[in-house]
């Protein structure tokens, strides 16, 4: 346990955004909005309220939000294209309804960087008629590095929110990001935490929804994508979500521990387009149990701005994170460990016994994004970062990709490895520590710093495995005297090795590569080198 005295702060946002159609079904927009003012003000908790445009320009909204929301609630806006927004900024709506929801119609990347920065031009001054000051935040799904870097540079927004990670879920997809809590971006890629404060914009991105830390990364594909484990009140169902107390308790637990790398955080609300009857539930659970944390002190409810704030006067670059589920709501045996800094993320699953390392993707602030410039062509936006290992892309029906460690015995024959228990230590600033106790009574132990991860075993003849399936999601990977370089769309990087023998190819699969490389340790020690 982490052994500082010092309580780490834990922060909350409560994000409610604001539709002014829904060209889906009839439903009645404005009687969310009422019923979550009054709610979020009866337990005197702070919020933010993200007006789309359409919603900006009906006073059904704004003077509800005039007329009831006090001192405490910030109004900002929601950055989607809709049909009246495009129109006075002079571009012609190619969208089937007034709001269209497909990436290339509502998001910014769907239009040149001269037109995202006309559109929010129309949006900030119209916001400045209603409101008589510019928002300090705008929310997206997803924003753009080019228009973040206009928002900052010309009306010195604070702050900026955008969704998850996911996999073509409606359409578009987030993979390889800061998991949670918050990051500056690249001034070349608005998913792309900065390695330098040159390099950034200097608007820290909060994750929006709050994934759900062991199921949310390899959700099941379907029809429309992943599916979505988030707190959310509207999901309920089997998987786990905001609508379901239980999984609520757990997540909060999980990310709202006394002992943080950095800060925990998580973003509560629901755009008002799902109804109220949807969204009720669940939502009142979850402020009532806010409202009872906040006054036990292990949390605070902000703004988003006063987030954005405080994030800056924190920290100059990016800070370290984690999230450590070290129990599953589902009470399945796994464990599942995130930690993240400016220079890449990694997350440690531990399945009933079976541990590995399934994801590392490295942040390069120069790997531009694929809408700097260019303009998105169809529904299907794709952001991403490096991969390092990739289990929920790698994986295929014979093979779960992953690093994991193996022993050997004295003639080189592998021997199982498997963790009865996993104890963390996050007093040493910025570090992550694991001591992994084995079934065999051996001790593994890791640590994830700025420069990369650590190994220490307390036995003589080991290893890391990393392994993957037959899958066209594999980057070009090239073995090196001291670790593996790698190519993925375009951009070239590598990880280093430090106290491990030269690698070794694993059997080669179909695609003439091979499906896998063995680290062998030279001592006790053995360390992945993750930043440049």
């Amino acid at each position: 346990m982490n052994s500082t005295s010092t309580v780490a702060p834990n922060h909350v946002n409560i994000i409610n955004f604001i539709r002014g159609v829904e060209p889906r079904e009839p439903i009645d927009l404005l009687e969310p909005v009422r019923e979550q003012l009054a709610l979020v003000q009866k337990h005197g908790l702070r919020a933010t309220w993200l007006l789309q445009y359409d919603a900006l320009i009906q006073p059904a909204f704004t003077d509800l939000l005039h007329r009831e929301a006090n001192a405490s609630q910030e109004i900002g806006v929601w950055f989607e294209v809709v049909q009246p927004l495009a129109e006075k900024a002079g571009i012609p709506w190619r969208g089937r309804f007034a709001w269209d929801w497909h990436a290339h119609i509502a998001f910014s990347v769907g239009y040149t960087p001269r037109e995202r920065e006309r559109m929010a031009d129309v949006l900030m001054e119209d916001f400045r008629q209603v409101f008589g000051h510019y928002p300090q935040s705008v929310g997206s799904w997803f924003l753009d590095a080019h228009l973040l870097g206009y928002l900052w540079d010309k009306y010195q927004i604070v702050a900026s929110c955008n969704c998850k990670d996911q996999w073509g879920t409606d359409g578009y997809t987030l993979w390889g990001g800061y998991y949670n809590q918050a990051y500056y971006p690249s001034r070349k890629n608005g998913f792309m935490p900065a390695q330098t404060a040159e390099g950034q914009i200097p608007v820290p991105v909060f994750r929006m929804l709050g994934s759900d830390p062991i199921y949310q990364y390899d959700a099941k594909l379907g029809g429309n994508g992943q599916s979505v484990i988030t707190l959310e009140p509207v999901y309920s169902g089997e998987e786990g979500g905001g609508g379901i107390p239980k999984w609520v308790r757990w997540f909060f637990d999980v990310n709202f521990r006394s002992e943080q790398v950095s800060f925990g955080y998580a973003q509560v609300g629901q755009e008002n387009s799902f109804g109220w009857a949807l969204m009720k539930d669940g939502l009142i659970d979850q402020v009532e149990l806010l409202a009872a944390k906040q006054a036990e002190g292990a949390l605070t409810v902000q703004t988003l701005a006063e987030s954005g704030r405080w994030f800056r006067r924190q920290y100059p670059v990016t800070p370290a994170a984690s999230i450590c589920a070290l129990s599953d709501w589902r009470d399945e045996g796994r464990q599942s460990v995130w930690y993240n800094n400016r220079f890449y993320r990694m997350n440690l699953l531990n399945n009933g016994g079976e541990l590995s390392i399934r994801d590392i993707h490295l942040f390069d602030e120069n790997y531009e994004e694929r809408y700097l410039q260019d303009v998105c062509p169809d529904r299907n936006s794709h952001y991403d970062t490096l991969p390092v290992v990739d289990s929920a892309r790698w994986s295929d029906e014979r093979v779960s990709a992953g690093i994991r460690p193996v022993a050997f015995d004295n003639e080189g024959r592998e021997l199982p490895i498997a963790v009865r228990a996993i104890d963390t230590d996050e007093s040493t600033d910025g570090e992550l520590a694991l001591r992994l106790h084995l079934a065999d009574e051996h001790t593994l132990h890791i640590r994830c710093s700025e420069q990369g991860v650590s190994f220490a075993a307390d036995w003589l003849d080991w290893g890391l495995r990393l392994l993957w399936g037959d899958t066209p999601e594999l980057p070009e990977v090239k073995l090196e005297q001291e670790g593996i370089a790698y190519a993925f769309n375009g951009h070239l990087y590598r990880i280093g090795t430090e106290g491990a023998r030269p690698p070794v190819l694993l059997t080669e699969g179909k695609r003439g590569v091979g499906n896998g490389i063995e680290f062998r340790a030279a001592g006790s020690e053995l360390k992945l080198r993750l930043s440049r």
